[in-house]
């Protein structure tokens, strides 16, 4: 039996009479509902600020995404991007679907070894890996993707020291001529997506890749697996994916012809987005109705691999990608619960106990995700306020947001924050990370504890030298 084998059937989708997604809408009291569980219901009994992951939202999206590259590409492995929500139960159903994973340092790599994925499904990247996880991966039979120069060399000592075989992939530089002209998204810098590819630190040019390539084949204790690239959350037209996918196989050329290997495996990462009808945050157009489906991403992809290794007279390889937001982004929202309403002369506060960070994504783009009340959630909105956190910062999780007339002790929801979140939930200010919850149907389990003050604080250490200047006087004085 394989771990697909045991992923269960998905339930049926409830009968919303607004949808935001396949299992979550406005249930039938009129609130804000995850599969079959009132999110009222769920905040009075687990407490804010919450995190909310719907496990058939999670099951189903990720279905959607491996059929259709599989419609198109039979020979297709998705590897879910772990860093979009590591929480342990989510690599447990990653596993049950038959999903890989992109890991980025030990801990990530630890935590799906920990839920039992089966090594040869996972890749660890990274531009700085440390010995330590180089040594870790090569223990499990992790494929590594190098990206710096001496790499290679630490992973062939970790290999004879240890009288095991690596397998190895090489990050790229692609040169994404054709986007050079073509905008990005804001959030990775200003320029291009040409423009902004060339200035991160990920990949190896050209004469690099070759030249690993040559050294890595005179090592026996080394196996060269796979070419990977990341185009990265810059743009959702999915003709710019394609675009990068053609490239991957035209360097499959030049490395036939300059290093005399072939990639039996091409990994073309992430960066996959996803569109909701009523956008995933207000004012844009960028993640709307119109964005590109999975459909649409596999066929374009796979035609242009498909297409440029007839061209150049190559194999078909395998196909990887590393799909993360796109697919545990749908399957969470997160829940706060309103405090001080201020009204100012030009502008409205709704203060939650809900911050930037937990939706850390929200202070960088102010139209992210989309917010609806929990009770009564299709009420009409008649008033625009900026809903914000108790941080002594703006801490502005939704600025300039249309909504019915909120009072203390209300609920407000946002939408579409599966991803990203919990993985990147801060302490500003000592604010205590929130519990997650999972819900399946009508049962909801914790699956991240609430953190307490003392798993806080129990981090810190004070010297015996300042102890005793602060309490050494005082204790003195009172004899």
């Amino acid at each position: 039996m394989t771990k697909f084998d045991r992923a269960p059937p998905l339930r049926k989708p409830s009968n919303y009479s607004t949808e935001f997604g396949e299992f979550i809408g406005i249930g039938p009291n009129g609130n804000l509902w995850v599969d079959g569980c009132d999110v009222k219901d769920l905040a009075d009994r687990f407490g804010t600020p919450l995190f909310i992951i719907s496990e058939n939202q999670l099951r189903f999206t990720y279905r959607r995404f491996r059929d259709a590259f599989r419609a198109h590409y039979p020979d297709v492995e998705i590897l879910f991007a772990n860093k979009s929500n590591n929480g342990l139960a989510i690599r447990h159903i990653m596993n049950q679907e038959g999903a890989g994973g992109d890991c980025f340092g030990v801990n990530e790599m630890y935590l799906a070894l920990l839920a039992g994925t089966n090594p040869k499904t996972l890749v660890l990247n990274g531009s700085n890996k440390e010995l330590q996880e180089i040594e870790m991966a090569v223990e499990n039979g992790l494929c590594i993707n190098i990206d710096a120069t001496d790499e290679l060399d630490a992973i062939d000592a970790i290999c004879r020291r240890l009288g095991k075989q690596a397998d190895v992939g090489i990050r790229l530089k692609l040169d994404l001529e054709p986007l050079a002209k073509k905008e990005g998204v804001a959030m990775h810098g200003p320029g291009t997506l040409k423009v902004q590819s060339d200035s991160t630190k990920w990949g190896m040019s050209r004469e690099q890749t070759v030249e690993i390539i040559k050294r890595a084949k005179q090592m026996p204790h080394i196996r060269l697996r796979e070419t990977h690239f990341h185009l990265s959350r810059m743009t959702n037209d999915p003709r710019a994916f394609a675009v990068m996918a053609r490239e991957m196989i035209t360097w499959s050329g030049y490395l036939r012809d300059k290093a005399d290997w072939i990639p039996p495996c091409i990994d073309i990462g992430g960066g996959w987005t996803f569109g909701k009808w009523y956008g995933t945050g207000p004012n844009t157009e960028i993640d709307d109705g119109k964005a590109p489906t999975p459909e649409d991403y596999a066929k374009l992809c796979s035609a242009a691999i498909i297409d440029e290794a007839k061209r150049l007279g190559l194999p078909k390889p395998k196909l990887r990608l590393e799909p993360g937001r796109s697919l545990s982004g749908p399957a969470g929202v997160s829940v706060g619960r309103v405090g001080a309403v201020k009204q100012g002369e030009r502008k409205k506060w709704v203060n939650l106990d809900l911050s930037t960070n937990h939706l850390s994504w929200a202070a960088v783009l102010s139209w992210y995700y989309h917010s609806v009340p929990v009770v009564n959630a299709g009420a009409q909105a008649s008033e625009t306020v900026d809903l914000v956190g108790p941080l002594c910062n703006s801490d502005e999780v939704g600025p300039h947001r249309t909504m019915p007339p909120l009072k203390r002790g209300d609920y407000v929801a946002f939408l579409d924050t599966g991803g990203y979140t919990e993985s990147c939930a801060a302490r500003y200010n000592a604010q205590l990370l929130p519990a997650s919850i999972l819900v399946c149907g009508d049962h909801a389990e914790v699956t991240t504890e609430r953190e307490q003050l003392r798993d806080f604080a129990g981090r810190f250490r004070v010297p015996a030298r300042l102890l005793a200047g602060s309490f050494a006087p005082a204790a003195e004085a009172a004899r």
